[in-house]
Formats: structure tokens, C-alpha cells, sequence
């Protein structure tokens, strides 16, 4: 192990040593968007290439366009840019503390820092996680909204944006002029095709104040696909607390479940860390990866969430030892999801079921419902609504995905069924909790009306009643008799 200082965090810190000089690295990655999910995932990866003496020159430059990320530099440089992950399984934890994050670009409002990092021909990916919903996308097509207020913020004013995507096209402005090549853009959200949705998101806005440039970034600019995988909950008292047992004095410890998953379309111009060399696939089959993934892994937290929701089960472990909510659970993905994902090369759907429930059942990870509750207006539309879609075109088993989207409406009335208030727990919680009372009192198809969720299934006649007929059950005889009744109709 070197002695070099810049290997290890100060003693306040009370961090294990970095096995690898932090000082020879050089970044070759702007990541935006430094949540545990990034420090949980892709950083990890870095980390081990970094670790097996690879990839010096790929290191991640953090950064961020939102309040928390402002935040989370402030924490993070306090201790040199490193964290500590630990990964916990049944009965044990792994701890380690992560190198791979060089620095934190200071977060401002226009992003001048984030412009001139990814304007240096030395970064030659920039990634980002920015959460399912900041893809400004139009909920009734799918596709860009360059109607949304912060998109025409950034058309209007380009040299001084304010979003992710406007500081990138401002990069990217840059790099051209210098007659430099481009970066390529990774996003690591669960999207399905995220890259095309981030090349869309961005080619978008470019047209609305340079076409030619956007023109350039069609024709030069990579954006691949990817899937990302790791259940990785909030930091809160619990994962502060066991940070703590285990004699670590870190203000900003990760806590994640040992499995992890990446899987990437292989298209880098400028170059790419050998990522292979530590787990991730490349693939040009990205698409049936994440689709497996979005319908089977993200679905099934949806379908146990609002289930132990409406149940005041707080952790996540807890609602899978529910044993209706359990069957309920394995009876939707049984019956109604899987049927409709398509082959996945080398993976057996029904193998990789059981692996994610038992991922669920890791009580070690503390995963909480609230948090896989949360954002179900932006979630529902791209985990949930899709199997419905598809179920009902091909006029396959429905009634379960329609009782959960009963039982979510449920819990956005804003009260559990033991008689606890649900704190607002969504961007959209006002207008939500409006649909749900209504619902309840008396236009239940107000629920699915809700374009920007339903789309134009909100306008079938036949789902309504059917939705009318779940909601009525769940209100009258409570989701649990709801439940037991579906499960003795399969």
C-alpha cells in the first residue's frame, strides 16, 4: 500500500485506506448528478479498474446543476472526495472506501465550471443519473417536451443554461469550435433506451437555438444505451447508524445490496475505461437487458410498494415476508409481466425473477416502501403502465396491474388503511391526491384520465370499468381481501 498522502482520507474522516495512489489519476469522466446511486455504481467500477492498476486516466469529475448536489460537494470535500460503501447481505457487511471521484466542479447557477470541465478534450465521457423524470419528456408521447418551462429557459438564454442538457449542448458548442472531438453521453437512469431519450433531450434543445449545431451532434455525437442495476436506498438514521457500528465517521456513506449490473452499448469514439475487465457487459442487445430489468425488477418494486403502503410496512424486506403481498407480487410478475417481456440472451426470465425477490428479501439493505413509493407519477408511466399496455393488445391476464393501479390511487388519497396519514411523497402530490379523492367520491376514471400518467388508455371504455370495479373493492373490502380475491380468480 503507498504511503502517498493523497491515498487517504484525513483521520477526522476515520475511513479505510485507498489501496491505489489517488494522486496519478487524471479524469477522463464528467459525471452529473452525484447521488448514491453513481457512488453505489459506476464509481465502484472506476474504483476497481483504478484498484487493478488500470484506467488511471479515467477517473470521475463530479458535478451537478440542483441544490443537492451542492450539498453533496460540500460534504464530499471535506473528506477529498471520498465515501465509504458498504454492501450488505444477510447476516454480513462489506465496507470500502471509494477513490474514484477526483473532485466536485463547484455547482453554480448558470454552470460555467460544468461548461469549461466538459469543454477539455481530456474528458471524454460525460454521464449522468438525473432521476427518471428529468428527461423532460411529454407524457402523452414519450418524447421531448420543448414546452417545459426550463427548456425554454435555456432556448431563450444558451450561454447561460441551467439545465444538465443545456450546459452539454454548450460543451459540445465549445469542443466544435476548438475542432475537438466530442464526448460521448452515457446516461445511467432507468429509462428504456436512455441514450436515445438523452440524445433526443438534447438534440431537442439545441433546434430550438442552433439547428446547425444540432444538425453536428445528430451526426458526431454518441449516446449509447444502458442499463443499470443496484438497489441502493437513501441515506438515513439506519445507514448513518450502521456507518457507525462499524467505526466509520463519514458524513456521506453509501448502502447497497452486493449485486450489481451494468450492461452498455458498445459505441465510445473518443475512447472508453476497459470496463469489461471488471463485470460490465457490452452488448448490442442492450434494449432486451433493460426491458427485463425496467418490467421485472423496477414493476415488481412498484406492484410490492404500494401493496405494503397501504399496510404501514415501512422496510422493504418486511412487505416481502407479508405472505399475500408476497403471492400477490410473484402472481402479477407470473401472469401478467413476464409473458410480455421479450427473450433475454442467456438468462432464463424465471431465474432471474426468483433472484430479484430474493434481492427484496435482503433485510440487511433497509430499503424502505416510502422511498420505492416515491415518484410514482414519473415511475408508474415507464415500470408499470407498459405491462398493462402490452397485456391488454395482446388481451392477456390485466386484473392484477389494474388492481395496483387501484391500490396505488389508494395510497395517494393520502391516508393508509390502518388510519396513518401518507405524507406527500410525490413531485405531483397536490394533483394526485385531487385524482384520488375524486376517484373515491365519485368519477373513478379520473384516475386513468390522468394523461400524463395513462396516456390514451384513460379513453378505454372497458379498462375504466374494470379500474371502476378494482378501486370500489379496495375501498369497500380493503386491498388485502382485494388481493385474496384475485389470487383465487388465477
Amino acid at each position: 500500500m503507498t504511503s502517498n498522502p493523497e491515498t487517504i482520507a484525513p483521520a477526522s474522516v476515520g475511513l479505510p485506506n485507498v489501496d491505489y495512489n489517488r494522486s496519478a489519476l487524471a479524469p477522463g469522466i464528467v459525471h452529473i448528478g452525484c447521488g448514491n446511486f453513481h457512488r453505489a455504481h459506476m464509481a465502484v467500477y472506476l474504483d476497481d479498474l483504478h484498484l487493478a492498476g488500470a484506467a488511471q486516466d479515467w477517473a470521475i469529475l463530479a458535478s451537478g446543476v440542483r441544490e443537492d448536489d451542492r450539498h453533496m460537494r460540500d460534504i464530499l470535500a471535506g473528506q477529498k472526495f471520498l465515501y465509504s460503501v458498504i454492501e450488505v447481505g444477510p447476516g454480513h457487511q462489506t465496507v470500502r472506501t471509494i477513490g474514484a471521484i477526483t473532485d466536485f466542479i463547484a455547482v453554480e447557477d448558470e454552470n460555467a465550471a460544468l461548461i469549461a470541465a466538459m469543454s477539455d478534450p481530456t474528458i471524454r465521457i460525460v454521464s449522468l443519473t438525473v432521476t427518471e423524470g428529468g428527461y423532460f419528456l411529454d407524457p402523452d408521447t414519450g418524447t421531448f417536451d420543448a414546452a417545459s418551462p426550463e427548456i425554454a429557459a435555456d432556448a431563450i438564454m444558451p450561454d447561460h443554461p441551467r439545465t444538465a442538457f443545456g450546459a452539454i449542448i454548450a460543451a459540445l458548442r465549445t469542443r466544435r469550435e476548438l475542432g475537438e472531438l466530442p464526448f460521448a453521453v452515457l446516461s445511467c437512469d432507468n429509462l428504456p433506451h436512455n441514450g436515445n431519450v438523452t440524445r433526443d433531450a438534447v438534440v431537442g434543445l439545441c433546434r430550438l437555438s442552433d439547428p446547425e449545431l444540432a444538425k453536428w451532434i445528430t451526426e458526431e455525437v454518441a449516446f449509447p444505451n444502458s442499463m443499470v442495476d443496484r438497489i441502493t436506498p437513501a441515506t438515513g438514521p439506519h445507514q448513518r447508524a450502521l456507518a457507525a457500528e462499524l467505526g466509520l465517521h463519514d458524513a456521506a456513506p453509501v448502502t447497497c445490496e452486493p449485486f450489481r449490473q451494468w450492461v452498455i452499448e458498445d459505441h465510445f469514439p473518443a475512447g472508453r475505461p476497459p470496463l469489461e475487465r471488471v463485470g460490465v457487459i457490452f452488448t448490442d442487445r442492450v434494449d432486451a437487458y433493460e426491458l427485463m430489468k425496467i418490467r421485472i425488477l423496477n414493476g415488481g418494486h412498484a406492484i410490492l410498494a404500494y401493496c405494503a403502503g397501504l399496510a404501514g410496512i415501512e422496510f422493504v424486506h418486511e412487505g416481502m415476508r407479508d405472505p399475500l403481498i408476497r403471492r400477490f407480487l410473484e402472481a402479477v410478475l407470473d401472469h401478467e409481466v413476464i409473458p410480455n417481456v421479450p427473450p433475454v440472451p442467456d438468462v432464463d426470465l424465471t431465474t432471474y425473477k426468483r433472484q430479484v425477490l430474493e434481492r427484496f428479501d435482503n433485510p440487511e439493505v433497509a430499503d424502505t416502501i416510502r422511498r420505492l413509493c416515491f415518484d410514482g407519477s414519473n415511475r408508474q408511466p415507464k415500470f408499470i403502465v407498459p405491462s398493462l399496455r402490452d397485456g391488454l393488445a395482446a388481451g392477456g391476464k390485466t386484473d392484477g396491474l389494474i388492481l395496483l393501479s387501484a391500490i396505488w390511487c389508494r395510497y395517494c388519497y393520502g391516508e393508509d388503511e390502518i388510519g396513518a396519514t401518507i405524507a406527500p411523497n410525490d413531485p405531483n402530490w397536490p394533483e394526485l391526491q385531487a385524482q384520488a379523492r375524486l376517484a373515491r367520491l365519485s368519477e373513478p376514471e379520473a384516475w386513468l384520465n390522468m394523461r400524463k400518467v395513462y396516456g390514451e388508455l384513460g379513453t378505454d371504455t372497458a379498462l375504466n370499468q374494470r379500474f371502476a370495479a378494482a378501486l370500489g373493492s379496495v375501498w369497500c373490502n380493503g386491498s388485502r381481501q382485494a388481493m385474496e380475491t384475485y389470487l383465487r380468480h388465477l
